[in-house]
């Protein structure tokens, strides 16, 4: 199965849709996807900071940030299949 994660913050209305709609898809489009707040992460918080939502794979790639882009994602899971 493949991981992605998504990073984010609880208050970010952003992160919150992204979050929704990639909840909505994980399982019919074959992927996890694990939440991390980074306000709970100090490194992470530097890391992205003001990129929030940024959606990366295990490995860290970023596959998109700001806004869910649809095509990206489905090119990278089209990679596995």
């Amino acid at each position: 199965m493949i991981q992605l994660k998504l990073y984010g913050r609880e208050y970010c209305s952003l992160c919150l849709v992204m979050r929704d709609a990639l909840q909505q898809q994980a399982l019919t489009a074959g992927f996890e996807l694990e939440w991390i707040d980074i306000d709970d992460v100090h490194h992470l918080e530097e890391k992205y900071g003001e990129w929030v939502p940024v959606l990366a794979d295990s490995d860290g790639v970023e596959i998109c940030h700001y806004h869910l882009d649809q095509a990206a994602l489905d090119a990278y899971i089209a990679n596995f299949r």
